[in-house]
C-alpha cells in the first residue's frame, strides 16, 4: 500500500516522494520479493518439504549476497 512504501521510505531517510514512484516501487518490490520466494522455495524442494523454513529464506538471500542479521547459518559439517 501506499502507506507502507512511505513507512519504508521514511526510515531509508526519504521525506518526499513523488505520486508516480509508488508504482515504480511496488514493481520493484515485488520482483525482488519474487526472486526471493522463489529460491526459498527451491531450497525446500530440495529438502523435500512443503513448509518453507527460516533457513531456507536465509540461504536463499545468501544466495542473492544479502545478509540476514540475527539468525545464524549452519552447514551440515557445523551440526
Amino acid at each position: 500500500s501506499v502507506a507502507a512504501i512511505r513507512r519504508l521510505a521514511r526510515k531509508g531517510g526519504v521525506k518526499r516522494i513523488s505520486k508516480l514512484t509508488y508504482s515504480d516501487v511496488r514493481y520493484a518490490l515485488t520482483q525482488y520479493l519474487r526472486g526471493i520466494i522463489q529460491d526459498a522455495v527451491l531450497f525446500a524442494e530440495h529438502g523435500r518439504r512443503y513448509t518453507l523454513t527460516s533457513m531456507d529464506v536465509i540461504l536463499a538471500l545468501n544466495r542473492k549476497g544479502k545478509m540476514l542479521y540475527g539468525y545464524d547459518y549452519y552447514t551440515p559439517e557445523q551440526l
